[in-house]
């Protein structure tokens, strides 16, 4: 993997340790060498992982919305800065830009990104590697969801191990980087469905 995309939150929690994650994995892809995509903020855990990316040498990718931009939440540090039409715009930049996708903590937004490279892995869209780093327990409940839907019978068998979930980062990027790709709906018969 040469190039990451992470979604996170534009928030800065009370909490510290949500920020310092934050820095974690910027320093880390960046040791790596493993340049982060991210949406192009400064503020909160999206500026925190800009941030500790490109004080450790590491290249960032910023893609944002117009919208952002004009409200003066861009990062313009970035090694480079793509401003797009609007959100659809920001997550296909996002799919065609990296090699994975890695969840931190984050809200709603980071919600809406992290389901879509879900939906499009299942579809098969793409097929790179979408990590869910579950730090502090964070997304203990989601998880737990995640494991209804498939109890229920919402997700395939085949497609229930789309989400990579770690409680260590170390780990979590050996297993993306390991990553074999499933069999996504559009190369199933309607039978397999």
């Amino acid at each position: 993997m040469k190039r990451i995309a992470v979604y996170c939150g534009s928030a800065s929690p009370a909490d510290p340790r949500y920020l310092e994650l934050a820095a974690e994995v910027g320093r880390t892809l960046a040791d790596r060498e493993i340049s982060v995509v991210y949406g192009g903020g400064r503020l909160g855990l999206m500026g925190a992982v800009a941030d500790a990316a490109l004080a450790a040498g590491g290249e960032v990718i910023g893609v944002i919305p117009e919208a952002l931009v004009n409200s003066e939440v861009a990062h313009r540090g970035c090694t480079e800065l793509h401003v797009v039409s609007g959100m659809h715009e920001r997550k296909l930049a996002f799919t065609n830009l990296s090699d994975g996708f890695l969840t931190i903590p984050g809200g709603v937004g980071t919600m809406d990104e992290l389901w879509e490279a879900v939906s499009w892995a299942q579809l098969g869209y793409h097929a790179k590697p979408v990590g869910l780093l579950n730090a502090f327990g964070f997304y203990d409940h989601l998880l737990a969801f995640n494991r209804h839907m498939v109890e229920v019978g919402f997700i395939r068998p085949a497609h229930q191990g789309i989400i990579i979930a770690e409680t260590e980062l170390d780990l979590l990027l050996t297993r993306m980087a390991a990553h074999e790709p499933h069999t996504p709906i559009f190369a199933m018969k309607a039978s397999d469905l």
